[in-house]
Order: C-alpha cells, then sequence, then structure tokens
C-alpha cells in the first residue's frame, strides 16, 4: 500500500514533465526561433496603371539680369530699392563719371580745331589748283611759242618747272587735306568711345523687371561686370526640377505638371515641361527640366516644389505592390508562395505610379500570391504564416 501513493505521485509528475516539454516544444514552434515568419502578401491582378514621375526643384526666373558698371568706379548714387518695379530705360543707378566729362569737353576742342585745320587745307588744295590751272596754260602758251621759235628752249625749260612745281604743291595739299579729314574721323570715334563710356555710369534697366538684390550703396566701389542691382522678369518664373535618373522614363518637353509650392501646400497649380536639359547631374544621379507655370504664379524665387508630371495610362497588365519587389543575387523579382512556401522568382517589370504599384511585363501570371512584407528574411522553402498585418493595430486607434 506504501507503493500506490509513491506511484501515483510519479505518475503526475511525469505527467507534468511532459506538460512542460509539450507546452515548451509549443512556444518554441509558434513564437521561437523555429516559428514560421509571418507574412503579409498579396495577389498579382490585371489593371491599367497611371503613371507618374516625381520631383523636387526650386523657383527661379528665367529672364534675369545684373546691373553693374563695364569698368570699375565708384557707386555716385541708386534710384531703386528691392521689389520696386522699374520700366525698360529707366535709371536705376549712377557711377561716379570721374573726369570723363573734362575729357569730352577736350576732345570737342581738338574736334574744332582739327576741323579748322581739314578747312585750311581744303583752301590750300584750291590754291594749288588754280597755281597748277596758272601754270598749265602758261607752259601751253611757251611750248607754242618755242615751237615757232619765238623763246629760247630754256625759258621753256623753266616753265615746265613751273608746271610741275605747281603738281607737286597741289599733290601736298591734298594729301594734307585727307590727313586732316582722318584726324577729324580719328577724334570723332574717340569720342564717340568716350561718350559710350560716359553713358555706361547710368546704370538703365534693360527690359520691364522686379528689383530682387541690390548690392552696392552710394560711395562703394564696384569692379567692372560686379553688380550693383538684379532685376528679375516676375513673367518668367519656372521651376528647375530634378528627378531621379532611375524613374525618368517618359520625361519629354509637353508633359503636364501639378505643382505644390511650399508656401502653398494645398494649392497645386498647372504647369508643364518647358526644356528637358540635356546634361544630368552626374553626382546626384538625377535628370534636370524646367517646368512653366500655366498662369501667374505667386512664388518666390528660390522657394521649393514638389512636380509631379502625368504620364499616358498603360494599357491593362499585371500589376503588383512595389514593396514586393526584392533583389536576390543580382536579380530582380519577387517572393512567390507555391503550395504555401516561399519561391524567389525573377521578373522583368515595367511602369512605376506613385501609390506604389508596378508593371509586371514577364515572369508572373494573374492570381499568384506574392509576399509583400515579411517579420524577417525569407529564403526558398522557409516556413511562413499568412497574416493580415505583421503590427496589429490598437483597439481604437487608427491604422
Amino acid at each position: 500500500m506504501k507503493h500506490k501513493p509513491l506511484l501515483t505521485r510519479r505518475l503526475a509528475l511525469g505527467a507534468l514533465a511532459l506538460a512542460l516539454v509539450g507546452a515548451l516544444a509549443f512556444v518554441a514552434l509558434r513564437t521561437g526561433p523555429l516559428a514560421p515568419t509571418r507574412v503579409t502578401v498579396a495577389a498579382v491582378q490585371q489593371g491599367r496603371l497611371s503613371p507618374a514621375i516625381f520631383g523636387i526643384g526650386t523657383v527661379e526666373a528665367r529672364r534675369n539680369w545684373m546691373i553693374g558698371p563695364t569698368v570699375a568706379g565708384r557707386v555716385l548714387s541708386v534710384k531703386v530699392d528691392v521689389g520696386d518695379t522699374v520700366k525698360a530705360g529707366q535709371l536705376l543707378a549712377e557711377m561716379d563719371p570721374v573726369d570723363l566729362d573734362q575729357r569730352l569737353a577736350a576732345l570737342d576742342a581738338a574736334l574744332a580745331r582739327t576741323a579748322s585745320t581739314q578747312a585750311a587745307a581744303q583752301a590750300q588744295v584750291a590754291d594749288a589748283t588754280a597755281r597748277r590751272a596758272l601754270a598749265a596754260v602758261n607752259t601751253k602758251r611757251n611750248q607754242d611759242l618755242a615751237a615757232q621759235n619765238f623763246i629760247s628752249a630754256g625759258a621753256l625749260e623753266a616753265r615746265l618747272q613751273e608746271k610741275a612745281s605747281a603738281d607737286a604743291a597741289l599733290q601736298a595739299a591734298q594729301a594734307n587735306l585727307s590727313g586732316a579729314g582722318q584726324d577729324v574721323l580719328r577724334q570723332r570715334a574717340e569720342r564717340a568711345a568716350l561718350a559710350q563710356q560716359r553713358g555706361n555710369v547710368r546704370l538703365l534697366a534693360p527690359a520691364d523687371g522686379v528689383v530682387t538684390s541690390r548690392d552696392a550703396e552710394a560711395g562703394s566701389t564696384v569692379v567692372a561686370g560686379q553688380p550693383v542691382l538684379r532685376l528679375i522678369d516676375p513673367a518668367s518664373l519656372w521651376v528647375r526640377l530634378r528627378v531621379d535618373q532611375g524613374r525618368s522614363a517618359g520625361l519629354a518637353t509637353g508633359l503636364k505638371a501639378s505643382i505644390v509650392l511650399r508656401s502653398q501646400p494645398r494649392t497645386p497649380l498647372a504647369g508643364q515641361v518647358a526644356r528637358v536639359e540635356l546634361l544630368a547631374d552626374s553626382v546626384t544621379e538625377e535628370r534636370i527640366a524646367q517646368v512653366t507655370f500655366d498662369a501667374a504664379a505667386p512664388a518666390s524665387v528660390g522657394e521649393l516644389a514638389e512636380v509631379t508630371l502625368r504620364l499616358p495610362e498603360t494599357p491593362t497588365a499585371l500589376l503588383l505592390p512595389n514593396a514586393s519587389i526584392q533583389r536576390q543575387q543580382g536579380q530582380t523579382g519577387v517572393w512567390r508562395l507555391d503550395d504555401g512556401k516561399p519561391v524567389f522568382t525573377p521578373v522583368q517589370l515595367g511602369a512605376h505610379s506613385l501609390d506604389g504599384q508596378v508593371q509586371v511585363l514577364d515572369g508572373l501570371k494573374a492570381g499568384d500570391e506574392v509576399v509583400v512584407y515579411s517579420q524577417k528574411a525569407l529564403s526558398a522553402g522557409a516556413r511562413v504564416q499568412v497574416v493580415e498585418a505583421l503590427v496589429k493595430t490598437p483597439a481604437g486607434a487608427t491604422p
């Protein structure tokens, strides 16, 4: 009788041990390292994709001007301020002319003197022409007399010498007149160049615009080419857009755009691609395009903007979530469930949409189940458990 309670106790302890071992095995197989990997899946479906291109850009002015002197000098006055609207030809600023006015007066006096010299040369030509004509008449008369032996050969030679001297005097007078004319042309050109320099000290607006920067004040010394003021044409604003090269397929001029300015996140503005730059950024791996606004935009230069470009809708094709795309050993594919086991299947992809859908060109068929998210990295043939979500949403919380 003493052995019966002992046996009963041993049986109870054995049953308890078996229960503990079973519980540990259950926990290990359900939640431990041997538990199946929890995954979410999606079925491959047919549909039409509305691809789009998204990028970030900055607002710039297509037409802008830097207004400054062509030579180094001191700023005499600045007539406008930042934000002022100016008209073409309006005086914006003025540089100190220094001695330009005095040099112009000196050239004017030199030009008047040269004109007087030219007039004297013209008078000398007229006098030399008259003397030559008289010498020619006298020479002709003496030649006739010499032919009749009324004068000696010496007298005829004297008349011929007089005519030769008159010809030389006329040539000298004509040369002086030509030199005087060249002096007039040279001094007029010098005066025109100096007048141009004098005009350049007046900084005029090249076109209608708005002053965006005032870089120098009266009394400042600036070098040639340094801007005193900066202007933009507010009607020429556009967005300098940067797009990831890997997602820029289809980027072309004429594409319709939706532009969201940082200052107006709830008011999309319509636009279109005006130009696609041939030179891409090899460092950031981006392509660059210019997007214009369809209407005047209340934007500021340098403001950030988000741009969405809509591409033509694709034909009916297989679609799956972009999150399911994986790369294994240099291949792009998905984990497809085959009899409940994951199998890596290479696929050929097409267009992408901004809502997370991707077009499948080859590798899958409609109805295939692919893994979208997994609790950990998968391997071929691994045990998986399909769930609705990897993280449960607490009761009453918004998913």
